[in-house]
């Protein structure tokens, strides 16, 4: 893979996607998104990849949006960007495997937002977060108005955008919008633990989980209630399911093996 503003390694099937581009602070541009998209379609693509961690450097997870070429834009231009955003978001969101950002330095605007399409965010205790959208005239257009607000509910999520506050790590972790916050030299330890662990479980319940939890956020409780039924059953036709139950029943570790 030729990426310029990304750098990708695998090691124990772990991904670990780093935001290149440091002296922008990992500021997001539409070279950016497109390498990320890349990362992301192969991450999927690749049985090996059971998890995949996001992360930056110690100045910044991303910064926000480049806002040197967003501030030459037009209707047309902005349109063209949230597209592109909106794309490689989904593809995030809706990859079928889990994913974690870890957050150190500075995770505003569409880096807040590109942390609220992973599964888990864990922040470094350095970890700036926010969406400042407003003070520049425009509101968040990466999801954060509604990706926030599903995440840590209606007042505090108007509290972050109507005022552009950037907030610390133990008060992202108050409102709920990060899970843990560790010492800064524990964040890539802490991000492999949680993997590891994941791992642990198998793929296809994972998957299925993930699915029902996502596809029911935009539905009707009675709705999602089908989905998570019919995803459910599905899992009875499977390996795994035969033989985590047989261990448990067995007093003895499960072996499972995505089938």
């Amino acid at each position: 893979m030729d990426l310029k503003y990304i750098n990708f390694k695998k090691r124990d099937g772990i991904s670990w996607v780093q935001f290149n581009r440091p002296e922008k602070l990992n500021a997001l541009n539409p070279d950016v998104l497109r390498d990320l998209e890349q990362a992301v379609a192969t991450c999927e693509e690749d049985d090996a990849i059971k998890v995949v961690v996001l992360h930056g450097n110690e100045k910044a997870f991303v910064a926000g949006a480049d806002i040197e070429n967003m501030g030459k834009g037009d209707i047309k231009s902005a349109f063209e960007l949230t597209d592109l955003t909106m794309r490689v978001q989904e593809r995030l969101a809706d990859l079928p495997k889990p994913t974690i950002a870890a957050i150190s330095g500075y995770a505003l605007g569409g880096g807040c937002e590109l942390a609220l399409c992973c599964d888990f965010r864990i922040a470094a205790d350095n970890a700036i977060l926010g969406q400042p959208e407003i003070t520049l005239g425009i509101i968040p257009g990466g999801g954060g108005t509604q990706r926030l607000t599903r995440l840590v509910g209606l007042g505090p999520a108007m509290e972050l955008i109507f005022t552009g506050e950037m907030i610390k790590a133990n008060k992202a972790e108050r409102i709920g919008l990060v899970s843990m916050v560790v010492p800064l030299d524990q964040l890539e330890g802490e991000a492999e633990a949680l993997a590891s662990k994941l791992m642990e479980m198998p793929d296809l319940a994972l998957r299925a989980a993930k699915t029902a939890m996502r596809k029911g956020l935009n539905t009707s409780l009675k709705e999602g209630l089908h989905i998570e039924q019919d995803l459910f059953c599905m899992l009875f036709g499977t390996e795994d399911q035969k033989e985590g139950m047989a261990a448990f029943l067995h007093k003895r570790k499960p072996a499972f093996k995505g089938r």
